[in-house]
């Protein structure tokens, strides 16, 4: 039996998802921004913000931002470094790359833009400090072996850190699918355009592995002293580990 894997609720061959998912993020990159501010409320900007300082990187640090898009994180991540340290954004997907770079640049910021696969990553081995991917790990086909090149890549002691939606507090369970597959979709439909990528964005939420799972899956990759975070009640977690 051929390989399977998720896309949203449908089961299809790794090939099949790395294909619909660059359709999904052609289709959205442009909108991209404003449907994560209307879809959280603007709270996503909170939940990065979070995530760097969680990271400990200090002045003069390396950093890389996987599957980075429209690059929140590295922003942030380059205004800690300062002029001495380094910040990598890459994104599989060249559209959502683009409007990332764009905004960049728009900010003064002249920081290495690369397009690459989350699970090839073209870098050395232990050349990081840092190693950031935001919303973007239940996108990418094979889950485990991304995991396993940002530990590849990350020097000994230094920080992976995977922000991502995961398992809300059971008791809002109920408000929270009605809002996902009902309310997001609409407002794709009516923002971006796109019900259907929205519809499929709100599938993947549900079948992304939950805090402990995820947890488990980062230790199986490698990485020490795993815990995650909650945020707005486990609507999204920031995990992070360390290289040994």
């Amino acid at each position: 039996m051929s390989e399977e894997t998720d896309f949203g609720f449908e089961r299809v061959s790794p090939e099949e998802k790395t294909r619909r998912v660059k359709g999904v993020f052609e289709s959205v990159a442009k909108k991209y921004d404003l449907m994560n501010d209307l879809m959280s409320g603007g709270l996503h900007r909170a939940w990065k913000r979070f995530a760097v300082e969680a990271s400990g990187v200090r002045v003069g640090a390396r950093v890389l931002d996987v599957a980075g898009g429209t690059a929140d994180l590295a922003r942030l991540f380059a205004q800690r470094v300062g002029d001495r340290g380094q910040v990598i954004l890459t994104d599989i997907n060249g559209a959502m790359l683009t409007v990332g770079r764009d905004r960049m640049l728009d900010e003064g910021m002249l920081l290495p833009a690369v397009q690459c696969n989350a699970e090839a990553l073209p870098f050395p081995a232990r050349s990081f400090d840092c190693v950031s991917i935001a919303f973007g790990l239940r996108n990418v086909t094979r889950k485990d072996v991304a995991l396993a090149e940002m530990r590849r890549v990350l020097k000994p002691g230094g920080a992976a850190l995977v922000l991502e939606f995961s398992h809300v507090w059971e008791p809002l369970r109920p408000a929270y699918d009605w809002y996902t597959f009902n309310v997001l979709p609409r407002l794709g439909r009516m923002v971006a355009d796109d019900e259907a990528s929205y519809r499929y964005l709100a599938e993947s939420i549900r079948m992304h592995p939950d805090q402990g799972a995820l947890k488990a899956m980062m230790e199986e990759a490698g990485f020490d002293r795993v815990e995650w975070f909650n945020l707005a009640a486990g609507v999204v977690a920031l995990h992070r580990g360390y290289a040994l």
